[in-house]
């Protein structure tokens, strides 16, 4: 049985990590080495690390603040945020990411997911879509939530799949800092339609929520930002009920440390055999 994964995110916006509700009213959430460091510590999976003023800003994602970060841990760190270049996947892999994150990118040059898959490999491309209701319709959003598209949730997670992405976080912008939980039925959407794993994000406030989660919404992670921050959840607490409702998930330093040792060479593999093409 695949185990689920829990995994904290940092959203970062002038070097601090942030977190707001439905992608407005911003706070200060701390220090971003400090929090990947605790993460690290203290039972998370992996860490979202997600420049959320990259793109509207026009300019790359802090590669080093990422590099502070991934010299402090040691679980597989997927950065995002400003990404719309091979060349920047490349700076952010030798700054010590495990995996990039693209989102607007991708919706304005759709081939940027097969030229990142081919170069890097589909397990190195986690494609974010951030996504709210409109007249009953789920429809893709760019810009950190601020621009509305025409596209459909689960037509834009069949055609990423379809071009390479090796797996889909989906935020619901209406879930987003509510603690209501997450967008279940959305996300048993796309699990059930696609071949990839699907991070749930948006909405998390209780333990109860993540079960559900992994259960109703058939996710293979789950995401969180503010109850993770703020100290409204622990993540071991988190693990230990997980269990007792029959949910796998890892739980030894050693298991989270090999998968990223493994992480890391089958990326250092492929980037060498990528210079000698």
């Amino acid at each position: 049985m695949l185990t689920k994964r829990i995994i904290p995110c940092l959203d970062i916006k002038n070097g601090r990590t942030v977190k707001g509700i439905n992608f407005l009213d911003l706070r200060d959430a701390g220090d971003p080495v400090e929090l990947a460091k605790f993460y690290s510590e203290n039972g998370a999976d992996e860490l979202v690390f997600l420049d959320i003023s990259a793109t509207e800003e026009r300019r790359r994602t802090l590669a080093e603040l990422v590099l502070k970060v991934a010299e402090t841990i040691n679980i597989p760190f997927t950065v995002g945020g400003g990404i719309s270049s091979v060349e920047d996947v490349e700076i952010l892999l030798n700054n010590g990411a495990d995996k990039i994150s693209v989102n607007s990118s991708a919706v304005r040059n759709p081939q940027l997911i097969n030229e990142l898959a081919s170069r890097f490999g589909s397990q190195c491309i986690v494609v974010a879509i951030d996504a709210k209701q409109i007249q009953g319709k789920w429809k893709v959003h760019l810009m950190g939530g601020k621009k509305p598209t025409e596209l459909d949730l689960f037509e834009w997670a069949k055609e990423v799949e379809k071009r390479g992405a090796g797996e889909i976080l989906f935020t619901s912008m209406d879930h987003d800092g509510t603690k209501n939980g997450f967008a279940n039925d959305a996300l048993a959407k796309l699990s059930t339609a696609l071949n990839i794993p699907i991070i749930a994000s948006g909405g998390a406030g209780t333990i109860q929520h993540f079960a559900d989660t992994f259960i109703k919404g058939k996710a293979d992670a789950a995401l969180a930002a503010s109850v993770f921050h703020f100290k409204k959840i622990i993540i071991s607490e988190l693990k230990n009920k997980l269990k007792t409702q029959g949910i796998a998930v890892r739980s030894t330093r050693c298991e989270r440390r090999t998968t990223n040792d493994e992480l890391r060479a089958t990326n250092y593999e492929r980037r060498v055999k990528s210079d000698e093409v």
